[in-house]
This record gives structure tokens, C-alpha cells and sequence, in this order.
């Protein structure tokens, strides 16, 4: 038998041999994933079979490193539940193709099969959860955490092994489309959701230096159990985290556009998600598209070796973006010489782009050295081994339809809508609505329309599959009647429904109005080469938000603004739910609207969630993990400003935030007192040795009703060596009080949190006074200040 075969050898040793009798052209074919998966089969009367496209994809590889989307299922790629793969029929789907690439290949190595999961996982019947901005809005990455376990099972169980997961990048800039994929606009909150998404989907990786004492008593044993602990389990799956890295910059707003910022931007705030998860343990990452100073990501050796591998010690594969290597011949003028820049500096594995197939051309015309071929292949082979491929490439073809869709899934994903949404307003307490009403006036064009909940990145759904704002209200209104009408699209400009709305509103003794935006796609829209949506403005006139979708305004779409200005003229009072992917600037309504709160995009079991809230089932607990801003012309507005030592105005702008970071109302209300800390100096030495200020603060329930509470801890370096930011979130934890409970909370600043990055671009602690701020939201009521010394 083949080493390579032999299971109880080291991974290292497998990969080595198998490495050594592949020929070029199939290490090649390693580092490829040229094919949409939707093209390696289709769908016949007897069930399913493998298309001459796939087979030929195979040849021309002598196999075939990876396989994207063979499960996927959107207007892109036109798959439906008539010609695509339900849950029951996935397994052996993928069976079919393993089979084909083990018994038809020379060597029969499996290839990975990688699957979209930023929000669930984008296939028929796959389960969907809120969108990233709303699971920030949750502040609860442990509940995150269960729901990417079960996003994982759901992959596996159907028969493939990467999940590409949107977690790296940060909401700078509002107008961009993607803004529904960042967690939040603060690198420390990213993180923890990072992390949380890792070991949802991947489990907990060890890392080399926490072997236990037993297990170092003997190299045998060591080595066995590193194996060990480096093999997923059999429902998880290898997290491709994305993007990587600074992709929520790009100037104006603008999908894939120039991150023009510099080195200490870029660790300080876009950084820090990555190093989290390969702290975590992910086994991937995927390039971004856009530039950093100049330098495209995926032609950026400092970025994906540099810091990814030799500064935090990654150890698994970079993926390129779709068609993004193809994009680097504006640097090069040729395929072979923009795979072998994409190569060099760190990418291992294409997405079908043209340019990584011809890197057996790259390596005979001297392009590329063939130690950059091999060092890409060990890292592909060391996946595959890792995922236990060689000896399990088979799914098991009756588990799927148990595991997908479940009870567990739903009831994750409605405790995740239920805490993703922010009530932001309550005038004199109108919300939770009482049970005597007698009528209420459901109006918007997101009030019944389910895919305006679910976001970009969404499979087609089978018939009543969620519950929408309207359906949530009455199954919550208990015996009120429910009236509603449309009123108007996201962005198109008829009023021909304005008549109707304003005449069920003025009969109401309340209208609830759901507006916001949409990322719902179409079958007759145009996609880009990568499937991003190419929108015109009002064309459809529910799409605003998505990938390819930027916006240079703000304020809410079509005529929303006017035909809530028109229902709140009846003198009925308006509750306005925001369905969106982007915080709007929504100044212009607030002063029409009783109460308002948002949902995000909150995903099929989100109209039940806003249902309770809205009638005081469940007492809200969102916080806002973005600022909302008060102008599209006041950007940027995130919390964590430079501090230039007065507050930055407009003349014309009141203030740059509508709504602040961490913001978020409660039917309750919460104190807090009594901030301390065990000791308020400590030295450069102790905080190097691994000491901290331990900080400890007060927070009760002084209302009514028990709820949860986010008591949130940001520092202010008042000395430094450059320039320090007026506040950064350092450490937050969520709370469940009763009525007139009071718990104490404790937090740690460790030098990690305390560190700086210098003038010489070394993270560090410098002495001097350091303020700490806890408060239930970034503008903190309490706070005391904290000293590091040099001795």
C-alpha cells in the first residue's frame, strides 16, 4: 500500500509521498477550482448524472483540487428545485463525484467540495440564518457559535467541506452593498464573531504548544495525538474565512474599489478579525479583491505570506476570489505571469479564473519556480488529509434529510433574529403595544415579502418556508384585527398605493410600517462574471443592498420617506421596523415615528421575532454593532475616530451619528455603579509577564420587566506615541437580569488589549493613563482612570 494510503501514517509523511509521484500537470490540477458546481451535473428522470463539462475539467488535471458551488442555488446560477439538489438527493450527488475522480483519475485523490455559508448555507433547503449585521447586532457570540455548528452539520452531512464565510470584513462605509456580510465596524467585535465562527464550523483546533505534559513524554504519542486534534470531525467543515483583508474600505463605498490606507489603518482595525480566527484555528482564508497602497490583495506577499504565515503562523490554505487572479493581468499583460504573482505571494487555490490553469506553461517558461507549485500543493494535500478525504470520501446518504432543516436549526435561528433586533426608539413607551387594540395597520413594501429578510447570498425557498413581518404581527396580535397594503416598492417611484395605506392607517389605532431596503434578487437580472448583481437605480425597484449593489444615498429608497410622512399626517402613531442590510440615514423620518427599531435582515424566522417583540413576548436586546449615521454627507461616522483633540462638525450636519455605537433601547431600563479596580497602576513588567487590571462594575435592572443587557468596556490611551482613537471597545458581556437584580461584572485589560502599535510599527504597551468607560453603550456612564508605569 501507497504511504499516502496509509491512515496511521503522519499527515506530513502522506503528503510527502503523494507530492512525489504526482507530475506537474496534476499538481496543477490541485490548485484549481476552475468549474461552477451547478455545470458538473444535471438532473434527469432517473435522478442525476455527471456532465461531459465535469469529466473533461477532470482530464484536463489529471483531477481536481476543489469544486465550487455544486450545491448552490440563486438567479445566478439558475438553479432551482426544478433542475437543482434538494438535501435528500445531495449526498449522492457528491458520492458520484468522488467516485468519478477516485476511480477514474491516476492517483484518486477526492477533491473538496466548497460551499457559500455567510449567512447559512446557500443551497435548496439549507438552513438561513440572519445576515452578519444583524448576528453583531446579537452581541452574542456563544449563540452565534451553536448556529454555524449547525450551518457545518448541514454542509457535511451533504457531502462537502469548506464553508466560505464572510467574517473579516469591516462596515466603514455604509454605502457599500456588502455592509449586511460585516458583523460590525469595530475590529474587536468582529473578532470575537470570527472566533465564534470558527469553532461553530471547524471545532476547536489545539495548537502545537498546548500538547499536554503526557502527551510530550513521548514523540510517538505526541505526534498521534497532534494528528488527532488536526482532523475535523465528521459534521464540521473547514472555515474559509473572507475577505482578506480591508475590503470594507474601499474609497466612496464602492464594491472591490482601492483601500487606500496605510500599515497602522490596517492593523489596527482591519487586521485583527484574521489573526482571531487563525488564532481559532481556520483552515482558510479567501483574497480580496480589492488593492491595499496599491498592491492588489492577491499579488500581496506581505499581506498573505508576510503577516498570514510568518508573523501568526497560518497554517492552512489562501483561495482566491472569484476571477480575481485573472484581474492581476493589469499588472502582468499574461495568464501565466499573473498566476505565478497571485502564487508567490501566498495564493493556493484558484476560483475559476483562467490564470492558475496555466501554471504548468508558468513553470516551463521559467515564470515560476516549481518549489512555489509544490509549496501550494502540500498545502491543498494537508487539507484534504486533514478533512480524513482519503479515507472517508464518501457522505453517508441518508443523514442529510435528518440534519437539514431541522427543529433545532429553527429555533436557533429564531432566538438569533429575536436578539439581532435594536429598538432605537420608544416615545412615551408605545411599544410593547397593549392587548386591546382594536385594529392595527400593517403597510410597506417589507412587510410581506420574505426574500426582503433573508439577503444576498440566498437560495430559492420553497413555498411558506418563513414568517414575514405580517404573518408575525398576527400571530402575535391576539384577537386585534390586521389590516395591509403595500404602499409603495423599495425604490420605484409610484404612489399609486399611498390612497389605500393612508386610508388603513387613519381607520387603525396604530400602523407598524416596514421599510428599509432589500437584497433580494431575480431571475432577469444581469450578473457580473463573479455574480455580483449589476442594478440600475430603481431597476428592480426592490434590490438596494448586495454584492455589486453601493448606494451614494442613504435615506431610504423610492417614496418611503413621503409615504410615512403621509400615514404619520393621520395622527395614527407610526412604529416604524426598519428590514434592512445597511444602517439608512433615516434623520428625516425619526420625528414622524413614534417607535423604531430594526431588524436588519433578520432572516425566515425574523416576522415571528419582530411579532413578539413588538407585542412584548420577548423584551429587545439588539444593540447596534454599527453607528447609524445622520447624513449620507456625514460619513465616515464610526465610533472609533482618530483624536484630534476637538469634536469634528458640519456646518450644516448637527453631528456625524444618528444613533451611536452599541446603542439599543430595552422595555426595562439598567444602571450602572460602582466601577473599580483591584489596582489601578501596574507596570510595563507585570503587564509583559502576563499580569492585567482587573475591572469590576455594578449593573442592574431598575425597571419593570426582566431582559438582557450588553454592559460594554472601552479604554481612551490619553498618552501615547501617536495618535489614539477617542474610545475603543475592549470587552463586552451579555446579561439576563430580572427586576431589581443586581449583578457584578469583572473585565480584564491584558497588554493585548492595552498594546499600541508604535512608530516603528511594533505592537507594544507605553506607560502613562489609560481611561476605562463601562456603559451599556459607546457613550458610557462610568469610568475611572488606570496608570502603567515603567516600574
Amino acid at each position: 500500500m501507497e504511504l499516502y494510503r496509509d491512515e496511521a501514517a503522519p499527515i506530513e509523511a502522506r503528503v510527502e509521498d503523494l507530492l512525489g509521484r504526482m507530475t506537474l500537470k496534476e499538481k496543477v490540477g490541485q490548485l484549481n477550482q476552475r468549474m461552477y458546481g451547478w455545470n458538473a451535473y444535471r438532473k434527469t428522470a432517473n435522478g442525476f448524472e455527471l456532465t461531459e463539462a465535469f469529466m473533461e475539467e477532470v482530464a484536463a488535471g489529471g483531477g481536481m483540487g476543489a469544486l465550487y458551488g455544486l450545491f448552490r442555488a440563486d438567479p445566478w446560477s439558475k438553479v432551482t428545485y426544478e433542475n437543482g439538489i434538494t438535501a435528500a438527493d445531495s449526498a449522492k450527488v457528491a458520492n458520484r463525484i468522488q467516485r468519478y475522480l477516485i476511480e477514474q483519475t491516476r492517483l484518486g485523490i477526492p477533491a473538496m467540495l466548497s460551499e457559500e455559508c455567510p449567512h447559512g448555507h446557500q443551497a435548496l433547503d439549507g438552513t438561513l440564518t440572519p445576515t452578519n449585521i444583524g448576528i453583531g447586532a446579537t452581541w452574542n457570540p456563544q449563540l452565534a457559535e451553536q448556529a454555524y455548528a449547525q450551518v457545518a452539520a448541514e454542509i457535511r452531512a451533504r457531502g462537502a467541506h469548506l464553508g466560505l464565510v464572510s467574517t473579516l470584513d469591516l462596515l466603514r462605509d455604509p454605502r457599500w452593498g456588502r455592509s449586511e456580510e460585516c458583523f460590525s465596524e469595530d475590529p474587536h467585535l468582529a473578532a470575537q464573531f470570527t472566533q465564534a465562527a470558527v469553532h461553530g464550523l471547524q471545532g476547536y483546533r489545539r495548537s502545537d504548544g498546548e500538547m499536554s505534559e503526557q502527551e510530550g513524554q513521548a514523540e510517538q504519542r505526541e505526534q498521534a495525538a497532534k494528528q488527532e486534534q488536526d482532523r475535523l470531525a465528521p459534521n464540521k467543515v473547514a472555515a474559509v474565512l473572507k475577505h482578506f483583508c480591508g475590503q470594507g474600505a474601499g474609497e466612496g463605498g464602492l464594491n472591490a474599489y482601492p483601500a487606500s490606507i496605510g500599515e497602522r489603518e490596517l492593523r489596527e482595525i482591519h487586521l485583527p478579525g484574521m489573526e482571531a480566527g487563525v488564532e481559532a484555528g481556520a483552515l482558510g482564508c479567501m483574497a480580496a479583491y480589492n488593492e491595499i497602497d496599491g498592491i492588489p490583495c492577491h499579488a500581496n506577499g506581505k499581506l498573505l505570506t508576510g503577516i498570514l504565515r510568518d508573523e501568526w503562523g497560518f497554517d492552512g490554505i489562501v483561495m482566491a476570489d472569484g476571477t480575481a487572479i485573472d484581474r492581476l493581468l493589469a499588472l502582468t499583460g499574461d495568464y501565466e505571469s499573473a498566476a505565478s504573482l497571485a502564487l508567490t505571494a501566498g495564493v493556493d487555490l484558484s476560483l475559476w479564473d483562467k490564470a492558475f490553469s496555466t501554471l504548468e506553461q508558468a513553470v516551463l517558461q521559467g515564470k515560476v519556480q516549481m518549489s512555489f507549485i509544490d509549496r501550494a500543493v502540500r498545502r491543498v494535500l494537508q487539507l484534504k488529509f486533514q478533512l480524513g478525504l482519503f479515507e472517508n470520501p464518501y457522505a453517508e446518504e441518508g443523514t442529510a434529510a435528518e440534519i437539514v432543516g431541522s427543529e433545532t436549526a429553527r429555533q436557533l435561528n429564531l432566538q438569533l433574529a429575536r436578539e439581532s433586533v435594536v429598538l432605537l426608539k420608544n416615545d412615551n413607551r408605545l411599544l410593547p403595544l397593549g392587548a386591546g387594540l382594536r385594529q392595527i395597520a400593517v403597510i410597506g413594501p417589507n412587510a410581506d415579502a420574505l426574500y426582503h429578510q433573508l439577503g444576498d447570498y440566498t437560495a430559492i425557498q420553497r413555498p411558506n418556508s418563513g414568517t414575514t413581518v405580517l404573518q408575525g404581527i398576527r400571530e402575535a396580535a391576539e384577537g386585534a384585527k390586521v389590516v395591509y397594503a403595500k404602499g409603495c416598492s423599495v425604490r420605484g417611484d409610484s404612489r399609486d398605493g399611498f390612497a389605500e395605506a393612508v386610508e388603513l392607517a387613519r381607520q387603525s389605532e396604530v400602523a407598524v410600517l416596514a421599510m428599509g431596503g432589500s437584497s433580494a434578487r431575480n431571475f432577469e437580472l444581469k450578473f457580473d462574471i463573479n455574480g455580483a448583481a449589476i442594478v440600475e437605480d430603481g431597476k428592480p425597484s426592490d434590490m438596494d443592498c448586495g454584492e455589486g449593489v453601493d448606494l451614494a444615498d442613504l435615506r431610504l429608497g423610492g417614496v418611503q420617506s413621503e409615504l410615512i410622512r403621509a400615514i404619520a399626517a393621520t395622527g395614527t402613531p407610526v412604529v416604524l421596523v426598519l428590514i434592512q442590510g445597511r444602517p439608512h440615514a433615516i434623520a428625516d423620518v425619526v420625528p414622524h415615528c413614534r417607535a423604531i427599531l430594526t431588524g436588519w435582515y433578520p432572516g425566515p424566522e425574523g416576522g415571528r421575532a419582530i411579532g413578539e417583540i413588538l407585542f412584548g413576548v420577548v423584551n429587545p436586546s439588539g444593540k447596534l454593532a454599527v453607528t447609524i449615521p445622520y447624513s449620507s454627507m456625514s460619513l465616515p461616522a464610526y465610533y472609533n475616530r482618530k483624536d484630534q483633540g476637538y469634536e469634528p462638525r458640519y456646518a450644516d450636519c448637527p453631528r456625524l451619528a444618528l444613533y451611536p455605537f452599541g446603542y439599543g433601547l430595552s422595555y426595562t431600563s439598567f444602571a450602572y455603579s460602582n466601577l473599580r479596580a483591584a489596582a489601578p497602576e501596574r507596570t510595563l513588567g507585570q503587564l509583559t509577564a502576563g499580569e492585567s487590571f482587573e475591572i469590576a462594575v455594578d449593573v442592574e435592572n431598575t425597571g419593570p420587566m426582566a431582559g438582557a443587557e450588553v454592559a460594554q468596556l472601552y479604554i481612551k490611551d490619553m498618552e501615547a506615541s501617536v495618535t489614539r482613537r477617542v474610545k475603543e471597545l475592549k470587552g463586552f458581556e451579555k446579561i439576563w437580569l430580572e427586576p431589581g437584580e443586581k449583578r457584578t461584572l469583572s473585565f480584564r485589560l491584558t497588554a493585548r488589549e492595552l498594546g499600541v502599535w508604535n512608530v516603528e510599527m511594533a505592537r507594544v504597551v507605553e506607560p502613562g493613563r489609560i481611561q476605562a468607560m463601562v456603559g451599556g453603550d459607546s457613550e458610557p456612564s462610568c469610568s475611572l482612570m488606570l496608570r502603567v508605569t515603567e516600574q
